[in-house]
């Protein structure tokens, strides 16, 4: 037990991610699906769509869960939500721009497209939460 303990301890910013962006991509897609695979919304478009319900959750997941930040004071809440959309804004261009280029213009398999893009998302948007956002005061 010790030793799991400990593992938790030394990465549970990365594992408290992980089980965050899992749920923030499953927001992710519970919007997309319905709005591409049902309404017929093209891809790019429901991708949109979906990314901003995904950055809300995971703004309100990842400042208090995984990076620890408990400040909601106006002057440390703005700046990180400034930071926080910003960073997503860039890795949401990227991937509407993947998405549209390989489903709605090459189509490629739209869940599949998804799928690899939501990776390279994710690992972004880790590190820029990590290093840009959620910083330690020192």
């Amino acid at each position: 037990m010790k030793k799991i303990r400990e593992f938790i301890d030394r990465y549970y910013d990365i594992l408290a991610y992980l089980f965050f962006g899992g749920l923030t991509t499953v927001v992710n897609y519970l919007v997309y699906l319905p709005c591409h695979h049902w309404w017929g919304i093209p891809a790019g478009i429901s991708n949109i769509i979906a990314w901003f319900f995904a950055v809300a959750f995971a703004f309100l997941t990842n400042k208090p869960f995984v990076f620890k930040s408990h400040d909601w004071s106006g002057k440390t809440l703005w700046p990180e939500l400034t930071k926080f959309v910003g960073c997503r804004v860039g890795s949401g261009v990227l991937e509407t721009v993947i998405i549209w280029v390989t489903v709605d213009i090459l189509l490629w398999n739209g869940l599949v497209m998804k799928l690899i893009t939501s990776i390279f998302v994710i690992l972004i948007n880790y590190f820029g939460s990590k290093f840009l956002i959620f910083t330690k005061k020192k």
